[in-house]
């Protein structure tokens, strides 16, 4: 089960869904059991690559990334100009994203194909008095997956498209769980 709201959202450049998952209400504040010191029982991938990316079949590093701050000990090549057990961490989570693109790049065609996208859209009060709008996030409609015939369904299973679609829409229950840990103070 996810430990995260997870939403597909708009790409603003190209219009096309991208799949997030959400860690908190603010940037840098990490509500997830675990998020702020790397223990989650789920951390994105995304969220682990922050400061280096890939440019062609090399990888780059954004050196104005806070993970790059002043007085950061990140060691990336061992004395023998070998990757260090870091920068090898980062090879694999990079080769995982480029890797996992086209995957799910089939998967979000296929469920907004099926016109299981569906508008979300997030109102939250919480005991501070404050308010939160989240606006232009989508989900999957488990009214549509309900509506679709047997053998859609069947197709969707054995494509493994069914358990991630399930998957995103049964993790909006956990926004309630990031609301309450935001109640009670926790933010890091």
């Amino acid at each position: 089960a996810p430990v995260c709201p997870l939403f597909l959202a708009k790409s603003p450049v190209t219009g096309a869904f991208y799949l997030a998952a959400m860690f908190g209400f603010q940037p840098d504040a990490l509500l997830v059991e675990g998020a702020a010191d790397w223990t989650a029982a789920f951390t994105p991938l995304e969220l682990q690559r922050q400061g280096f990316f890939t440019s062609g079949e090399s990888i780059a590093i954004d050196p104005a990334h806070p993970r790059f701050a002043q007085g950061a000990n990140i060691t990336l090549f061992e004395n023998d100009k070998t990757p260090s057990a870091a920068l090898r961490k980062i090879q694999t989570v990079l080769g995982q994203l480029v890797g996992g693109m086209a995957a799910t790049s089939t998967f979000l065609d296929r469920i907004n194909g099926l016109n299981l996208v569906e508008p979300v859209n997030i109102d939250l009060a919480f005991d501070d008095g404050s308010r939160l709008t989240l606006d232009g996030l989508y989900t999957i409609s488990l009214d549509r997956i309900d509506d679709l015939d047997d053998q859609e369904i069947v197709r969707l299973m054995r494509d493994g498209h069914l358990q991630p679609a399930l998957a995103i829409a049964g993790s909006l229950q956990q926004i309630n769980v990031l609301a309450r840990r935001r109640n009670l103070g926790f933010a890091g």
